[in-house]
């Protein structure tokens, strides 16, 4: 089930965004084996992990040399493979993009790390906090001090660097389908982070147009019950309808919106009203009416929303609630995520599935 039924991806286990590129990968459908360190085996399944679902495990050692005879051969009937190691560990391993393309010309070979594989700092550790300041993603404005855009743990390893990764390896598949060859594809999280800045550069290259997330029409206030209100009510009409709500509308001493002099008092006086009540009871209000104000709401209660609800964004798996995969198609619907593995239990199996019969549907030869 799902656009990429048929496509193999061999993910080298280790770092949590190349978990997610695989997770994203097995959502919509692709056979996903993921090889884990042989020592993995004794600890088990750690409990259910969203990072670890919807794909089958070997366990290898690839320290020893049948352990990266056993990891290439894999490759060798692979479409896609994904590695997170820090530069240079694949090659030293001898599991690097010259022994897997030999073996399997046809291979997308991931590399997802922190700062890529060249550079001065290519070896460097890279935590989201560190990628986020260098590439522009925690500027701060001169005034205020505030942070353009809101520092956060997903915008850089998985917004960024795996998302990033995700339609790399996707384009390199089309491009596949056209030459009949494989590539490696080389994606550092600040790269990724780096281009979601795009919109942030946009604003910089219109000089004296103020950035949106700075004006009070867009942020974050407290209510009574000390919870949150999101306010992104950018358009005309969304601000009107938030001022109606809050009862400024017809306010005489109402600071101008347009006026950026004027955003300090504005946003005080748009705070003033939220602590009026608490936030069940602002959330009610904007329920009923488009202003661009939600609740500022908990996983738990995210779970529970309406909208999440219709559209099935959540999901029961492994006895835990999950994110479902993200995309609805049409044609090749996706099925529902398998379990977790137990760290090496489909060895046999997956050996016996893809190297004992490796027949199966792929991208189109060229």
């Amino acid at each position: 089930m799902g656009p990429l039924q048929g496509v193999r991806v061999l993910e080298f286990a280790g770092s949590a965004p190349t978990a997610f590129v695989a997770t994203v990968l097995s959502g919509f459908g692709a056979d996903v084996v993921r090889v884990d360190r042989a020592a993995a085996t004794a600890a088990g399944a750690s409990g259910p992990n969203p990072l670890n679902r919807g794909r089958r495990s070997v366990a290898i050692d690839l320290k020893s040399r049948e352990g990266v005879e056993t990891a290439l051969l894999l490759a060798a009937h692979a479409d896609v493979t994904v590695e997170g190691f820090r530069p240079g560990v694949a090659e030293r391993l001898g599991i690097g993009p010259r022994e897997a393309l030999a073996r399997n010309p046809r291979l997308v070979y991931g590399r997802l790390s922190g700062w890529g594989q060249s550079g001065e700092w290519a070896e460097r550790t890279a935590h989201d906090l560190a990628v986020l300041a260098l590439t522009g993603a925690l500027e701060r404005d001169p005034e205020t001090g505030a942070p353009v855009l809101p520092p956060s743990a997903y915008l850089s390893s998985f917004a960024g660097g795996g998302m990033a990764h995700v339609q790399a390896l996707l384009a390199a598949l089309y491009e596949r389908s056209v030459s009949g060859q494989g590539q490696v594809v080389d994606t550092a999280l600040s790269d990724g982070a780096a281009l979601v800045t795009t919109l942030v550069h946009q604003w910089r290259a219109a000089p004296g147009v103020h950035t949106v997330t700075d004006a009070p029409h867009y942020a974050v206030y407290t209510c009574a019950d000390g919870r949150h209100m999101a306010v992104a009510a950018i358009e005309p009409r969304l601000y009107q309808a938030l001022l109606l709500q809050l009862d400024l509308h017809d306010a005489p001493d109402l600071a101008d919106r347009d006026d950026p002099e004027q955003w300090d008092l504005l946003r005080s006086q748009i705070a003033a009203r939220f602590r009026l009540h608490d936030s069940d009871h602002w959330a009610k209000v904007f329920s009923a009416v488009d202003a661009g104000t939600v609740p500022v709401l908990s996983a738990d209660e995210a779970a529970r929303h309406p909208q999440l609800a219709a559209r099935a964004a959540f999901l029961e798996l492994d006895g835990a609630r999950q994110v479902a995969p993200a995309s609805r198609f049409g044609r090749t619907p996706t099925a529902a995520p398998g379990p977790s593995p137990v760290p090496g239990e489909q060895t046999a199996a997956v050996l016996a599935d893809w190297v004992r019969q490796p027949e199966r549907r792929t991208t189109p030869e060229a």
